[in-house]
């Protein structure tokens, strides 16, 4: 299929190479046009503009928004619908919240164009291993895209889960989840690294991961973090959010839902940010093995 990409940072230009390597072409955009350049030479088809992506398109045009949620989200949102016909369809692939992708499937249905909102986890993994996609959306819209969702994802790794708003309701209280599995781990190493023992983190994330309950591929990534630096000094114990952990607690408030791990683990990020902690550090290393996100070096440190 042919499919346009706005968005080539992290998520979206790995993504884009693994379109293209899967026989797709791929149209794309950003505001970066050396990010822009870098995507043609690896047999992408480059674009100036939302106008001129959308050109290149045929019809039925199908357009893969990656993009930071929110405001930007929303600008690109409404200046495709201005530019798409009737029968297009728009994917939102970004952390957006699902009330906000059920007004702009609302929006793009005013003018027959059909929404996806698409969960989409993977992090800078993705490229090798596959991306799982929750997807909400019309049915039919999601029928025509699955050769792309298909090549996106590993195997069994896409799924249409309802309507306008329900792929990312789902990858919502997938990131909430995340937290609380990030900070149990980050608590569990924190006592072991404060413990009279002199234990190799390293070595005890490796051993967990051959045929323990709390294997995981998390653990694993703590084992590659532990691998580079086995006690995290080259790490502030400082965790960012990006809002999906904060949305699935007040979704469990609305719901009259008792989360309080997930709650909890919400707190602790906001208390990495006042003192410094082990169990932060641990935390803020695995975000960074498995979504690239950025950490900030321990004092004294380059």
């Amino acid at each position: 299929m042919k499919i346009g990409m706005i968005g080539l940072g992290r998520m979206g230009g790995n993504m884009t190479e693994r379109l293209i390597r899967g026989g797709h072409q791929v149209v794309v955009y950003d505001r970066s046009q050396e990010a822009v350049q870098n995507t043609v030479t690896r047999g992408g088809e480059g674009s100036s503009s939302l106008a001129d992506l959308v050109s290149k398109l045929p019809a039925p045009r199908v357009v893969w928004v990656m993009v930071p949620a929110g405001e930007i989200t929303d600008h690109t949102i409404t200046e495709l619908v201005g530019l798409l016909s009737q029968g297009d369809i728009i994917i939102d692939g970004g952390n957006s919240r699902y009330t906000e992708s059920q007004r702009h499937a609302k929006e793009a249905a005013a003018k027959g164009i059909h929404f996806l909102d698409a969960g989409t986890s993977g992090g800078i993994w993705g490229l090798k291993e596959g991306y799982c996609l929750m997807v909400g959306g019309e049915k039919a819209a999601y029928d025509h895209v699955l050769p792309i969702l298909q090549t996106l994802a590993p195997p069994e790794g896409c799924l249409y889960v309802g309507p306008s708003g329900a792929g990312h309701f789902v990858k919502m209280i997938h990131n909430g989840i995340e937290y609380g599995m990030l900070q149990a781990y980050g608590e569990g190493f924190e006592i072991l690294e404060k413990s009279q023992f002199d234990l190799d983190l390293h070595a005890i994330s490796h051993l967990w991961n051959r045929g323990s309950v709390v294997r995981s591929w998390l653990l694993e990534l703590a084992e590659r973090a532990f691998a580079h630096d086995g006690h995290l000094n080259d790490i502030r114990g400082y965790v960012e959010d990006s809002g999906e952990g904060r949305w699935t607690v007040q979704q469990a408030i609305d719901q009259n839902v008792p989360a309080p791990v997930l709650t909890l683990s919400l707190l602790a990020r906001l208390s990495s940010r006042q003192d410094e902690s082990f169990s932060a550090k641990v935390i803020a290393a695995l975000r960074n093995e498995f979504g690239g996100h950025a950490v900030q070096k321990a004092e004294g440190q380059k």
